[in-house]
């Protein structure tokens, strides 16, 4: 059986979220735990949601490398249980001014626009969780601001 567009691979090799081939896995944390976490991961696992966005100077100041296609990541909810598998399909970095419509489109957070999509996006980047993550208080972002842009495909729902 092929995959069709838009359809979401079974991967019946997983139990649940206490499989030792999940636990394992690094953590995919979006956004912050909370109502923001919770909208996220929903669209996850409803399919809606299959790319991201993360600042190169966050996974700088964690000291963490870039994700890589291939790689797996189990999705924490904001109880910090794993809840899905999911798989990089692609990573590009580019600057904050070159991300397409498609990208925000496949967010799948609502937005119909690059511009509705960058001011959620800015918010964001400027809350004071996030300042206070980077250790920077005066962290701005603007039109050459690296982003890694982060496409994946959900190979497990755990819950």
């Amino acid at each position: 059986m092929t995959e069709q567009p838009g359809e979401r691979p079974a991967d019946h090799s997983y139990t649940g979220p206490d499989d030792p081939q999940v636990v394992a896995l690094p953590p995919a944390e979006f956004a912050f735990p909370g109502p923001l976490r919770d909208q996220l991961v929903a669209a996850i696992l409803s399919g809606a949601k299959t790319s991201t966005t993360g600042l190169v100077a966050d996974y700088e100041h964690e000291g963490e490398s870039l994700p890589r296609a291939g790689e797996r990541a189990a999705v924490l909810d904001s109880d910090g249980r794993r809840v899905a598998v999911i798989e990089t399909t692609d990573v590009r970095v580019v600057p904050l001014a070159e991300v397409d419509l498609q990208h925000a489109l496949d967010e799948g957070e609502g937005d119909d626009s690059v511009a509705e999509w960058r001011a959620t996006h800015e918010r964001f980047w400027r809350s004071p969780e996030l300042l206070a993550a980077l250790d920077d208080p005066d962290f701005t972002v603007d039109d050459s601001t690296p982003l890694v842009l982060q496409r994946f495909r959900l190979m497990a729902d755990l819950r």
